[in-house]
């Protein structure tokens, strides 16, 4: 058995790939965050100060406040299903990429 290689962690975190990864990461899931706490804050807020619409029938005993509130369940699994997708064909590829260089020994420390 080998052993697992030595990583220097600190020069990883001041590659300046891993930055940019780090960076673009963040500012993806910071828009993502904004996006769905307004998102859920929208139904209090309206059901507190736009009574009116979500008063309104849909179908049958269904109103607007309840298929909003439907709604958010499926923009919660929609910006899962996203951050998965981005994650996985961009930001995982970064990370396997910076991670390989550093096991195989080809970034001086």
């Amino acid at each position: 058995m080998t052993a697992p290689p030595t990583i220097d962690w600190n020069a990883v975190i001041n590659d300046p790939r891993f930055q940019a990864l780090h960076r673009k990461k963040q500012g993806f899931l910071t828009g993502l965050m904004i996006f769905s706490v307004v998102f859920y804050f929208l139904l209090p807020i309206g059901a507190a100060y736009f009574q009116d619409l979500y008063k309104i029938k849909v179908w049958g005993v269904v109103n607007f406040g309840l298929v909003f509130a439907l709604i958010q369940f499926i923009v919660a699994w929609g910006v899962a299903f996203y951050y998965s997708r981005r994650a996985g064909s961009e930001f995982d590829r970064l990370a396997r990429e910076i991670a390989a260089d550093y096991e195989k020994g080809k970034v001086a420390t």
